[in-house]
Order: structure tokens, then C-alpha cells, then sequence
């Protein structure tokens, strides 16, 4: 879930050009993405039939890409005659990219599927780098998920607005090697744990995905969901007063973390890596269904197990959505739609392939769509949907994510 990092300083400055542009290119820009938002699922069909869509999104994850590149890729060729080009790249620069193209007024980028969620789809959308609405015009939005549903309609408390889809659905849980430590129900008991195990543990530096809503979950723990979804996210001195006793928790955990906590791995890849060769006893995972999925593979050990901390996890969705200069608008729809049927999901589901978690309502499927998805064996390491569900927390808006990550980089590494 590495695809939520920041967009740039000078990207967002250089946003505010985009409101004073009136050219005639935009004009007939603006033309062009009329045409789409009116036209139907049939005529996308039609036009899309032979063409090329390029999926951008972050490609560290083999099983990822491979669900993209040995399923959905070859899925949409047999069905559509439709081709489609993954490319691998971080979030941060797919959307300097956008901007920069939207920005020059070119007609048709080079960027079509994005995948997306938090804090850059607010930015995305309120710098107007996005197309849509698009969500009602697919078949498979209408029949398999509840668009009325806040983790749907809502992406970290923002409107989605119709201008992206539900790809997945993720939830923070703590991996460990059951072999050495016990399962960790809370944030004391992390602590005990990395202090009877010095240097085991660690988490990714912010602003990670991974490692930031690790940190939120502390906020949670020790401030609490309430107390943050209401402060004003500009005025960081209150937001900085509010997450002290979880920065003063993290600032205690610090020496006991690997490295002395005097640096973080980079991301939640190296971190996989560090806990895959025993490096570390502990890791943290936006998917459920990862450590399973590792342990299938041979990449964990057998004795790799997963927790949720008793007041809950962070959960959310991460979602699909178009360039609003998008080259192939008609395609890009067609291949989200593609994504979003129930054996689509049903695949990416599996934890031999990813193990991500659909976005399937349930209230839509038949019995027997039910049974199938029942009857995929979710893995040794997986807890089960009733006790991930119970202990789901909501997301924190996403303006206030970034103003948690710089306080947590001032306050914590290299201190």
C-alpha cells in the first residue's frame, strides 16, 4: 500500500497556477472531457476496443504487479482487445508528472489509470488533475458495491465525489515471529516486548504508508480517534499539543528499536526484507492477508502470526482513478470496470495471489457468489473478517496526515 506518499512542495505551489488558466487549449480540453462525461458505458466499450491504457501506481510488491500484469492484463486482451501497460512508480511522481501535463495545457498525457488514495487524491482532486465523475457509468459499480457506503463515498474523510473507484480494502495489522514474542494486543505491551527484545523491532520512517499509520494507530492508543478528527488540521501547534503523550510513547520506544531507533528503514519493503531474513521479530502491514501471503511463498517464516491492538486498528480503502487528461478516458474506464467485477476481486482476494480485500458488498452477491468467496482459505496467518471488522478504526481526514509526519520527523528520528 505504498501509493499514498506526499506530493512536493513546489507541486502544490505550482497548483495554484491551474485556476488562471482560460487558453483556447483548455477549452478544448474542457470539450474533450464533456464528451466523456457523457458518454456511456457502451460507447467507452466501443472506443476502448484495441486500444492501449497505462496503469500508473507504486510497483514494489511483486504479487501486485503481477495481479495487474498475469491476470487483469491478459483478462482485458481476451475480453476487450484491450491493452494494458503497468507502470511502476511512486505516487509523488505520478503526480508531478500530472501536474506538470495539465499544467503545459497538453490535451492527452501519458497517465490514464491511477491508482490512489488519502491525502494525494485530495490534492489530485483539488487541484483539478483528476477526471470525472465516473463511477456511475460502470456496470459492475452499480452490481457489486454499495455506493452509498462511507468507505466508498468517503477517502480518509474526503468526498470521493464519483472520481475514483474502490480498488481494495486494507487494515493495519502487527505481524510477528510467534517463535520469539507473543502476540502484542496493545501499545505497552510493544513496549515490553522490544525492550525484552533490544533492536528486533522498528517501523518504517514517514511518511512511509505504512509507517504513518503506524504512528496514528500509537495516536490512537494513547490520544485517541475523537480527540484528533475534529482538530484544525492548520493549526499544527494544537495538532502537535494533542499527539504529545503518543510522541512521548514513541520517544520512550525509541532506544529499544533496532538501530536504537537513530534511523528507520526506508520503506515497508526493506522492513519486509529485515523481518523475512530475522532481522526483526516484528512488522506492521496495511494488508491482512500479507503475512499469509509470505508465508505461502516461502518468503516468511512458518511461525510468522498476526494481531490487531484490542482498541482497533486503521482501516480504509484505496481506490482507482482517471487523469483528467487521461489519453484513453473510454479504456481506462473499461479496465476499472474490469477490476471491480466479483472474479476480478475474487482473484486479487486470494493470499496466494494478494490477498487483498474486495470490495464486494455482500448484501449484492448470490448465495453462490457468497460460497465462493467463503470457501477461499484465508491462510495460517490471517484473522478472521469478524474480529478485523470489529476492531476497524476509521481514518483520520487526510489533511491532518501530513501535518502528523512532519511533527513525527522533527520530534523522533535523529533526537
Amino acid at each position: 500500500m505504498k501509493f499514498a506518499k506526499k506530493l512536493s512542495a513546489i507541486v502544490l505551489s505550482a497548483a495554484l497556477l491551474l485556476t488562471g488558466c482560460s487558453s483556447g487549449g483548455n477549452q478544448k480540453e474542457s470539450s474533450t472531457e464533456d464528451k466523456y462525461t457523457k458518454m456511456s458505458y457502451e460507447e467507452a466499450l466501443k472506443e476502448a476496443e484495441g486500444t492501449t491504457v497505462t496503469f500508473y501506481g507504486w510497483g514494489g510488491s511483486d504479487q501486485t504487479n503481477n495481479y495487474i500484469d498475469k491476470y487483469i492484463a491478459p483478462k482485458l486482451k481476451k475480453e476487450h482487445n484491450i491493452t494494458v501497460k503497468r507502470v511502476g512508480m511512486n505516487i509523488d511522481e505520478i503526480l508531478n508528472n500530472l501536474q506538470n501535463s495539465v499544467q503545459a495545457n497538453e490535451e492527452k498525457g501519458n497517465i490514464d489509470v491511477i491508482w490512489i488514495n488519502g491525502e494525494n487524491f485530495y490534492t489530485a482532486k483539488e487541484n483539478n488533475l483528476l477526471f470525472g465523475p465516473f463511477t456511475e457509468k460502470l456496470p459492475n459499480f452499480e452490481k457489486y458495491v454499495n455506493g452509498d457506503a462511507d468507505d466508498t463515498k468517503l477517502d480518509f474523510g474526503y468526498p470521493t465525489d464519483g472520481y475514483e473507484a474502490p480498488f481494495g480494502k486494507a487494515q493495519v495489522v502487527m505481524e510477528y515471529n510467534s517463535d520469539k514474542v507473543k502476540p502484542i494486543k496493545n501499545a505497552d505491551e510493544l513496549l515490553e516486548a522490544a525492550k525484552a527484545n533490544p533492536g528486533k523491532f522498528t517501523y518504517p520512517a514517514l511518511p512511509d504508508f505504512t509507517g504513518s499509520a503506524f504512528v496514528r494507530n500509537i495516536i490512537y492508543e494513547k490520544v485517541g480517534y475523537d480527540k484528533l478528527k475534529d482538530i484544525d488540521p492548520t493549526d499544527e501547534e494544537a495538532v502537535r499539543e494533542a499527539i504529545k503523550p503518543a510522541m512521548d510513547y514513541l520517544k520512550e520506544l525509541k532506544p529499544y528499536l533496532w538501530k536504537k531507533g537513530e534511523t528507520y528503514p526506508t520503506d515497508s519493503t526493506q522492513q519486509d526484507n529485515m523481518f523475512a531474513d530475522g532481522s526483526l521479530y516484528f512488522n506492521v502491514s496495511y494488508n491482512p492477508n500479507h503475512a499469509s501471503s509470505l508465508i505461502s511463498n516461502g518468503t516468511y517464516p512458518e511461525s510468522t502470526k498476526t494481531c490487531v491492538f484490542d482498541k482497533g486498528t486503521i482501516g480504509n480503502t484505496h481506490f482507482l482513478a482517471i487523469a483528467k487528461n487521461a489519453p484513453n478516458k473510454a479504456g481506462s474506464m473499461v479496465v476499472i470496470n474490469e477490476i471491480l467485477g466479483f472474479e476480478s476481486q475474487m482473484e486479487k482476494y486470494k493470499p496466494e495471489v494478494w490477498g487483498d480485500l474486495p470490495v464486494l458488498d455482500n448484501e449484492k452477491l448470490s448465495e453462490e457468489q457468497k460460497a465462493t468467496l467463503d470457501s477461499v482459505e484465508i491462510g495460517p496467518a490471517t484473522l478472521l473478517q469478524s474480529e478485523l471488522l470489529s476492531k476497524r478504526q476509521p481514518e483520520l481526514p487526510s489533511a491532518i496526515v501530513p501535518v502528523i509526519e512532519k511533527i513525527w520527523t522533527e520530534e523522533i528520528p535523529g533526537k
